[in-house]
């Protein structure tokens, strides 16, 4: 079964989702998950039999479109969800001409994950959340 992936407007969705996945299940404080930068953003919504299992989300920064808030429902892992919200993004932004580059934070256990996506790490290892990270970049142009 294929999760069917789209742009969507339903910001509350979206934020049920985070809240399972980041706050309850990963432990990530509300005050980190919450930053105020929904209402500028550009939201996936993944759902399985028209039910919401995953979630993304784009923001822009001048050249870079930023893939972050990647998160899918334990019970609907391992089906490619994931994967298919990353690469729904970055077709997103290939879409946009100004944009050169598609960046995301990984989780340092998802590195692989990533990279067999076509990102490649860039830069140290940081704290976000308490969850150790790393930025991933993948060229958009060229």
């Amino acid at each position: 079964m294929t999760a069917a992936i789209a742009l969507t407007g339903d910001i509350a969705t979206c934020q049920s989702l985070r809240r399972m996945v980041f706050i309850e299940e990963q432990g990530v404080s509300p005050a980190d998950e919450v930053d105020g930068k929904d209402a500028t953003a550009r939201h996936l919504l993944a759902t399985l039999q028209g039910n919401p299992v995953g979630t993304a989300r784009l923001l822009t920064d001048g050249t870079t479109g930023k893939i972050g808030r990647v998160c899918v429902l334990a019970g609907a892992r391992g089906q490619g969800i994931g994967a298919a919200l990353v690469r729904s993004g970055v077709a997103v932004f290939r879409t946009d001409p100004g944009i050169a580059f598609a960046l995301l934070g990984a989780q340092t256990h998802a590195i692989g994950f990533h990279e067999r996506l076509g990102s490649r790490a860039t830069g140290p290892v940081y704290d976000d959340a308490g969850i150790p990270h790393r930025d991933m970049i993948l060229p958009l142009r060229g």
